[in-house]
């Protein structure tokens, strides 16, 4: 951690690793502000972008539990807005999307594997990412106007059939918000973060604890150096409620409280006498839904690729054969990542939780601090 704060790749870093639900190392490295000196401390604040996507798949698993929908069914079934998709079978010379009705319609399980056929407009390299991103999706008053948006859209692809980053989460949100009448936030508060002690996870960070938030950077596109981001990243404005919550990014968290939700889901949706999902829902949300076939077909985003040996899970990624992959990890290691450089990673062979905070967008020279850290805690494991 230190060597990557020297070398300028990023100012300040948290980690946080634990092995049989007990905190083993803590630590905090480097500055949120250098200019200034400030350090970077322990109960900062972070933004974690598509780190909410595993905490949506809990809210997911709660309504599972309770009976409200099963992976097979049709998404239309819980949100008639987006009944009647149609696939994009190719683009006119003028960019209209040539249109044909689906073999089938996504269903819930495709669309928590990013498997449904949507995609997010994140850029603007292909013609269906400009279609998505110039729908301004995240840009909406309310959820009603993100349904409306989304229905008009087409899929990118036949349901099933290939593994794309998508707003997938974000469908989930208005699930969760329809099935269980209340809002995004509101749920995850009563049914997540309060339960398991997550005092300071939310969709923004209220006044009195700004000072706790964590400076997010960026590096110049002149010098690369590392200046302060000014503005909403990806539209996600920390320092209010939104109109608007994700389901896909946009909560604040800082590593302990997120260490708390991840060993919940280590120890089998539960943390000390505090259940949250069922033993079942748990493994069933970290076990892999995809085909081996995905595998190797060039899928991935950030840190994740598809290569042999990983899978998909429902919201974030996981690993079948640990050695196929090249990684070193339990089998069944559930992890994701963010935007801003989060990471974390659970482990149910070898018992670990590690948690990395850092705020960095992304371009050149990015520390891939992931991989960094998972060679340092594997090779510190006392043998058998």
């Amino acid at each position: 951690m230190r060597a990557a704060i020297a070398r300028g790749q990023v100012n300040g870093v948290v980690t946080l690793l634990m092995r049989h639900g007990r905190v083993i190392r803590f630590n905090a490295y480097g500055d949120d502000d250098p200019t200034t000196g400030k350090p970077l401390s322990k109960d900062a604040i972070f933004r974690i972008f598509s780190m909410t996507k595993p905490v949506t798949a809990v809210a997911m698993m709660i309504l599972y539990d309770e009976g409200k929908w099963r992976p097979s069914d049709p998404i239309a079934m819980h949100l008639p807005e987006l009944a009647n998709l149609k696939v994009a079978t190719g683009f006119a010379a003028d960019g209209t999307p040539i249109l044909a009705v689906p073999r089938r319609q996504p269903t819930v399980g495709d669309v928590m594997t990013h498997s449904a056929g949507f995609a997010y407009g994140l850029s603007r390299t292909t013609p269906i990412d400009r279609l998505y991103a110039d729908a301004r999706l995240f840009d909406v008053p309310n959820r009603a106007t993100f349904l409306h948006r989304l229905s008009n859209l087409p899929l990118a692809y036949e349901p099933g059939t290939a593994w794309q980053y998508s707003v997938g989460m974000d469908i989930e949100a208005a699930m969760i918000e329809r099935l269980s009448g209340q809002s995004l936030p509101v749920f995850m508060e009563n049914r997540i973060f309060r339960p398991l002690g997550m005092v300071d996870t939310g969709f923004f960070v209220p006044p009195e604890k700004m000072s706790r938030l964590a400076t997010l950077y960026a590096p110049a596109p002149s010098t690369g150096r590392l200046t302060p981001f000014v503005g909403a990243p990806l539209g996600l404005d920390a320092t209010r409620p939104p109109a608007v919550a994700n389901g896909g990014g946009g909560l604040v968290s800082t590593a302990r409280d997120y260490g708390r939700f991840a060993q919940m889901l280590l120890d089998g949706g539960q943390l000390s006498a505090v259940r949250i999902i069922s033993p079942a829902a748990a493994r069933l949300m970290m076990a892999n839904h995809l085909p081996d076939s995905f595998a190797g077909n060039g899928y991935g985003i950030g840190n994740f690729a598809y290569v042999p040996g990983t899978g998909f899970a429902w919201n974030g990624g996981t690993y079948t054969d640990p050695a196929l992959a090249g990684q070193i990890v339990g089998k069944g290691t559930y992890f994701w990542d963010g935007a801003a450089g989060t990471w974390f990673w659970i482990d149910p062979v070898n018992d670990i939780v590690f948690v990395g905070m850092i705020q960095r967008l992304g371009g050149p020279g990015g520390p891939a601090l992931q991989e960094v850290t998972r060679p340092l805690v594997y090779q510190a494991l006392r043998p058998r």
